[in-house]
């Protein structure tokens, strides 16, 4: 496989990557809070979207394909936040194994 190439330009999305950290709840459970992790500059390709009736309301899934400039920490669990959209980073792979950028699968819940 021949190595991805992305024009640096095209990373026109500035998004902040957001890892989970549990909080104590003081009854013995914890809640799930989001702390940044640093800002990035990317590029995000829609990929497909699915509509499903969920309680009664309609649920809809966009799905993504976000390029980063490789770097470690990013996995799967973490999301990566542009304004009020935030992208659920669902797997995170290296496209050509040059580590020079991330692709990260993400899915973004619409209302």
């Amino acid at each position: 496989m021949g190595a991805a190439l992305l024009d640096p330009g095209q990373r026109t999305a500035r998004l902040t990557r957001e890892v989970p950290v549990e909080v104590a709840d003081g009854q013995g459970g914890a809640s799930l809070s989001w702390n940044s992790a640093g800002a990035v500059w990317a590029r995000i390709e829609p990929v497909s979207h699915a509509t499903s009736e969920v309680a009664g309301a309609t649920r809809v899934v966009l799905t993504h394909r976000i390029w980063i400039p490789w770097q470690t920490g990013i996995a799967a669990g973490q999301r990566l936040r542009q304004g009020t959209r935030i992208f659920a980073i669902q797997a995170v792979r290296d496209p050509d194994e040059s580590g020079r950028y991330l692709v990260c699968d993400c899915e973004e819940e619409a209302s």
